[in-house]
């Protein structure tokens, strides 16, 4: 049986199909389902790469032919996958964009449990504490993907991984990088075995974020955007630190101080 014996066409917007694939821009459907959107052929082609190929993919009527299409249309059908072919408009509504990409595909959220990761595996991992921005957070794991960290550990209620939005921002590396959730309580246990440093941000801690000691693997504590750490997380690392203000802003965005801290901590290798 050929790719094109195996596909199915669409071309109502009010297919059942359609309605469920964009409602994965709720969080409640993506819980339920497990499931998450990922657009355009790049990201399918990260995914294939890292042995992840999509439960569904869809297929504008006027994607060109692609030597990597034609490669995740096979590996979809041989993971027992679906190829749905839809047109312009249905691309537009999943997408919620005017010009959407032409390839779309519906994969398996991943999660790795913390007593899974080996910190030693790694040099460098990254922890955020109540993220609520999705850009930021999926910046931060194309930056944790981009400076080979282990993973990006998600603490206490923090914005889904999985969103569209942070999905986008991660170019690709939601695929490559190990993400994990817990809750706090869970995350202080866990991080008692953990066998670097593990280094808090603070705006007011006294020691600079170059000066401070990160034995590898250093494991990057990060706070959410308005507050910061909480006393409870900021005790628990071995030290705090900050990074120098030298104009009027008095601080960072979240992704760019996590760039600065992560390449700080690796910036021997």
């Amino acid at each position: 049986m050929s790719v094109h014996d195996t596909h199915r066409v669409i071309t109502s917007l009010t297919n059942d199909t359609v309605k469920a694939v964009r409602a994965l821009h709720m969080r409640k459907e993506r819980e339920a389902t497990g499931t998450f959107l990922a657009e355009g052929l790049k990201f399918i082609g990260e995914a294939l790469d890292q042995g992840r190929a999509p439960r569904m993919l869809l297929v504008g009527q006027d994607a060109r032919p692609h030597p990597l299409l034609d490669r995740a249309k096979a590996e979809t059908i041989r993971a027992g996958g679906e190829i749905v072919v839809v047109t312009h408009p249905i691309l537009e509504k999943i997408s919620r964009r005017d010009n959407p990409q032409t390839v779309l595909g519906v994969f398996d959220q991943a999660y790795t449990p913390l007593d899974s990761l080996d910190p030693t595996s790694a040099p460098c991992w990254v922890a955020l504490e109540q993220v609520r921005d999705p850009g930021n957070l999926g910046t931060i794991i194309r930056t944790a993907d981009a400076a080979g960290c282990g993973g990006v550990i998600l603490i206490g209620d923090c914005v889904d991984p999985y969103s569209v939005e942070a999905v986008r921002a991660t170019m690709g590396s939601v695929f490559a990088v190990s993400i994990s959730r817990t809750s706090p309580e869970a995350f202080l246990t866990w991080r008692k075995t953990w066998p670097g440093s593990v280094v808090g941000t603070r705006l007011d801690a006294k020691v600079s974020h170059r000066s401070a000691e990160m034995k590898k693997p250093a494991l990057i504590l990060m706070g959410n955007e308005q507050a910061g750490l909480t006393d409870a997380l900021a005790a628990a690392c071995d030290v705090n630190v900050k990074i120098p203000m030298r104009g009027r802003a008095d601080s960072l965005n979240l992704a760019i101080a996590t760039g600065i801290m992560v390449y700080a901590a690796t910036d021997d290798l």
